[in-house]
């Protein structure tokens, strides 16, 4: 997962019962496999797991599919026959990803300063 400030590329699909999510590599390409089928995959998908919000809409929580909801939604089990319907029918979205700030370790000790002299 990206640290801060990079560009997340998911497809968001919402469903009759849930909502699914799937992640891929950028917009052209997968704009560019919606017109041209004979594009693997492989090159446009990040990853093979497919993410269900639980009808909390694309900034849900994501949790992964079970084979049932899959069943459910898409008539399949087969992620790759429901990975091409999410790509088909899904809205591709793309977002920045929160900077994260903080504390880098706290593990490694408190970022208290003693400023009492004894």
């Amino acid at each position: 997962m990206p640290r801060g400030n990079d560009n997340i590329t998911k497809v968001f699909y919402q469903g009759k019962a849930d909502d699914f999510v799937i992640f891929v590599d950028d917009v052209p390409s997968a704009q560019k496999w919606r017109h041209d089928r004979t594009i693997p995959l492989a090159q446009v998908v990040s990853g093979w797991k497919v993410f269900v919000t639980h009808k909390q809409g694309a900034q849900g929580i994501l949790d992964g599919a079970s084979k049932a909801m899959l069943e459910n939604e898409f008539g399949t089990t087969r992620e790759e026959d429901v990975v091409q319907q999410i790509l088909e029918k899904g809205e591709i979205q793309e977002v920045t990803s929160a900077e994260r700030s903080g504390k880098r370790n706290v593990a490694n000790g408190g970022s208290f300063v003693n400023t009492f002299q004894v």
